[in-house]
């Protein structure tokens, strides 16, 4: 990366880093890296036990040879599909609060482990009513609440600022593939002698494996990890803007709430949850009713669009860094022109499904890609802002923008529940898709009007020095980025 500061041709960045700590970023991989592919795979299987109800929802309640079904209703559904997130938000902020006072590792495990105890009961719940699969699901959402407090704190710990873009779209795409994997594996598990219950037994033994192998190999924060050299120790600390006394540092909640760019930040935020879980909730009905495909193909055609979002997290995010390091544009810019993408392209694409008929499956089916796939965007956008403005208390600042905007989470599945009465009627879900769309065009615009992406003043207290020349170069961030050579901009 190359700031410069006025006067003087040297990087910036060599003077923050010394150079046999910048040979290390090029030289292979290292713990970070191990880590960042732990919470890859962690966020699979966290989105394992969430999305397992949006796919296992149809086939619970249509007959099929082998498995039970229930006579639950559009309205049934919307509320099972929506309780998920009453549990969800509630548990946000003290996640994030968790996470900071005994150690994200330990919070995250547990919850997993928890959660997917819970998979397994899912079943058994089912046949009790749909009250019983409603309190099992608020259950999972608070333990689920913890996952992205979580992982954002072991983010701003783990991932150098040069890498931040490519580790951490890398790690939220686990969430993209998790849900691929659970709608394109459901169809096989349904038509199998498991039936829709397998898809909650799998999810949950994949969950306690995954939680035994976090506590073995996981840390913290690099100076607590096992195996790390001190090198790569010393590069990850000069590079992250978080500090080790973070931990016992209180929240600057009053500062944070004063900040125009946490409320842009909060508005993306919102606007993204809307859009992606009510297409992630109502996708199997959309495709099963309207555009009259079989489970199996359901379950096939609706993974798509996930797949097609994870494998595009891996292009636009070395495409953000490159744009970065190279100083073409500022992180401020990168961040609002990226979310942009990510909410106005499918915006356009809604705009379009929502005129599509079961004549028109093939441009129904791109369409619906399109408006997820494109959503990738966001993942070098609002997703990494956090961490911008405050790697200290990125932990913190994600319960709280997660748990309101996982409010729109509750109210999506119960706004789509009373506008469509008669699932098979597609003018019904063209209203869906146009609501969902201007949600898109105003909570990006405000991202874009009032977002930053500079580390704030109440990262730390002014006392603290660890990270304030990291601070004063980032906070130029417009105007002090200039291009140098290829050698320099590797590092």
């Amino acid at each position: 990366m190359v700031y410069y500061s006025s006067g003087e041709r040297r990087p910036l960045l060599a003077r923050v880093v010394p150079n046999p700590l910048r040979r290390l970023a090029s030289g292979g991989l290292g713990v970070r890296h191990w880590q960042a592919v732990l919470l890859f795979v962690g966020m699979m299987i966290n989105y394992f036990q969430r999305v397992n109800i949006s796919a296992a929802i149809v086939p619970m309640t249509q007959s099929t040879a082998g498995a039970p079904f229930y006579s639950w209703d559009t309205s049934d559904k919307s509320l099972i599909l929506s309780s998920f997130f009453w549990g969800y938000v509630v548990s946000q902020v003290p996640a994030g609060l968790l996470a900071k006072r005994f150690g994200a590792k330990l919070v995250l495990g547990l919850a997993t482990a928890i959660g997917g105890i819970l998979c397994f009961f899912h079943p058994i719940a089912a046949k009790s009513g749909w009250q019983s699969i409603c309190a099992l699901r608020v259950l999972t959402g608070l333990v689920q609440g913890t996952v992205y407090p979580c992982v954002h704190t072991l983010l701003a710990k783990w991932v150098p600022r040069t890498e931040r873009g490519l580790l951490t779209t890398g790690v939220y795409s686990g969430a993209q593939f998790g849900t691929a994997v659970i709608l394109v594996s459901s169809g096989f598990i349904f038509e199998s002698n498991m039936g829709w219950p397998g898809l909650f037994y799998l999810s949950g033994g994949l969950s306690l494996a995954w939680a035994l192998l976090f506590f073995w190999q996981a840390a913290n924060e690099p100076a607590t990890a096992s195996r790390i050299s001190k090198g790569e120790v010393e590069y990850i600390e000069s590079l992250t803007g978080s500090n080790s006394s973070s931990q016992s540092m209180p929240v600057p909640w009053m500062s944070i709430f004063r900040s125009p760019a946490f409320y842009g930040l909060l508005a993306a935020h919102c606007g993204f949850t809307w859009g992606f879980y009510t297409l992630l909730t109502e996708m199997p009905t959309y495709m099963s009713m309207v555009l009259q495909l079989n489970v199996k193909s359901n379950a096939f055609l609706s993974s798509l669009p996930y797949f097609a979002m994870g494998l595009l997290c891996f292009v636009v995010s070395p495409i953000s860094d490159l744009l970065i390091n190279r100083g073409t544009i500022s992180i401020t810019t990168a961040r609002k022109l990226f979310n942009s993408i990510g909410q106005w392209g499918p915006m356009a694409c809604l705009i379009g499904l929502g005129y599509m008929t079961a004549d028109e499956k093939t441009w129904a089916i791109l369409l619906l890609t399109l408006a997820v796939g494109i959503n990738a965007g966001c993942s070098c956008g609002y997703l990494i802002n956090h961490i911008d403005l405050s790697p200290n208390f990125a932990g913190p600042m994600m319960g709280v923008t997660n748990g309101i905007a996982g409010v729109t989470s509750i109210i999506a599945p119960l706004v789509v529940g009373a506008i469509v009465s008669d699932e098979e009627d597609p003018s019904q879900w063209r209203m869906v898709f146009f609501i969902t769309g201007g949600i898109y065009l105003v909570c990006n615009t405000i991202f874009v009007i009032f977002g930053k992406a500079t580390i704030q003043s109440w990262n730390e207290p002014p006392s603290t020095s660890s990270t304030m020349t990291l601070r004063s170069h980032q906070e130029n961030d417009s105007k002090s980025i200039a291009p140098t050579s290829d050698k320099d901009i590797r590092y």
